[in-house]
């Protein structure tokens, strides 16, 4: 794949960007700074940072109400973000979208969606608009796998098939969707399996892995480029943190979640690797986890200080006007 160190490097310091940013909204919502709910992504690092590392500023994302990895792996600006999670008009959307509803299309960044399998239709779309312009673009829709179950993914995935789409189907298999296993709600162990049915390929890959999501996605994108239609990824995964801040967790036992945190956890390992050949010292992690603590401290601070909308602001936005 012909990675450089600094190139290794940069994908270290998003995954620990991602777990820092949502350890601190998770602390931050709890403190009651933090309005509505969220739904963070902490143990799934790998598979956002692993797929967006392999696209172009100008390619589509697609993401779900658990979006904080992929917006900030894509790119995206730690202080408007965070001002969103605020309910601050700085934020991306002007603090009226919050946590599951931020976009920033300068960054193809479609938006992430309450709705769940909702960003499916919208990814194809875009797919869809890169095919009539005749672009090398590609779009990535992310979802999750209580998503797969959902009508909209065969609407969207025939279409993509048919018509031979640049689309990166991403499956998060975290395990749960909401409080449902998915080896009971769904009627096979490989999600991935499906995509026989669309005749597009389909692969299954170590989700906590950074390098193994990355293969894949590099093939997945290099295809679509091509002109060779979607492609099908199923990343598992693990949430470390419940469905949503405050979620009891009654459905799976704490010993579970001990074991993907000790043995599986996505940053440690990537940083394990990292180190073990020569290219992380105890020093340089210390000073990327010191320089993403100053980020965030400055983005916290950013949107703490930033105004809340006007009451009159949330009858604006809500119309497009077209030339003409």
């Amino acid at each position: 794949m012909n990675e450089s160190i600094e190139d290794y490097i940069s994908y270290y310091r998003t995954m620990v960007t991602i777990r820092q940013f949502e350890t601190l909204a998770v602390e931050l919502f709890a403190a009651g700074k933090i309005p509505g709910f969220i739904h963070v992504s902490i143990g799934q690092e790998a598979s956002a940072v692993g797929v967006c590392s392999c696209l172009r500023v100008d390619d589509y994302v697609t993401t779900t109400h658990r979006g904080h990895g992929h917006m900030i792996a894509k790119g995206a600006d730690l202080k408007k973000m965070m001002a969103e999670l605020f309910a601050k008009k700085t934020g991306y959307c002007k603090g009226k979208g919050g946590s599951m509803h931020i976009a920033d299309f300068s960054l193809g960044i479609l938006g992430a969606n309450g709705v769940v399998a909702g960003g499916l239709p919208i990814a194809t779309g875009a797919g869809f608009s890169i095919k009539m312009r005749k672009t090398d673009q590609v779009a990535v829709c992310f979802f999750g796998d209580g998503a797969a179950n959902r009508g909209t993914v065969h609407e969207a995935m025939n279409m993509a098939s048919i018509w031979k789409l640049p689309i990166i189907f991403v499956v998060e298999n975290n395990k749960y969707a909401s409080t449902t296993p998915q080896r009971y709600a769904c009627s096979v162990s490989d999600i991935c399996s499906r995509a026989a049915g669309y005749n597009m390929p389909g692969v299954a890959v170590d989700g906590n892995s950074l390098l193994k999501v990355r293969a894949a996605a590099l093939e997945a994108v290099q295809r679509a480029r091509a002109g060779e239609g979607p492609s099908f990824i199923e990343t598992k995964t693990y949430r470390l943190r419940g469905h949503y801040e405050g979620d009891p967790q009654k459905y799976r036992t704490e010993a579970e979640v001990e074991a993907w945190k000790t043995k599986k956890d996505p940053v440690k390992g990537f940083a394990d690797f990292l180190t073990q050949n020569k290219m992380l010292t105890k020093e340089l992690n210390q000073q990327i986890c010191s320089d993403v603590e100053s980020e965030l401290k400055e983005a916290i601070m950013f949107a703490d200080q930033s105004p809340s909308p006007e009451p009159e602001a949330a009858l604006e936005d809500l119309f497009v006007s077209y030339p003409g």
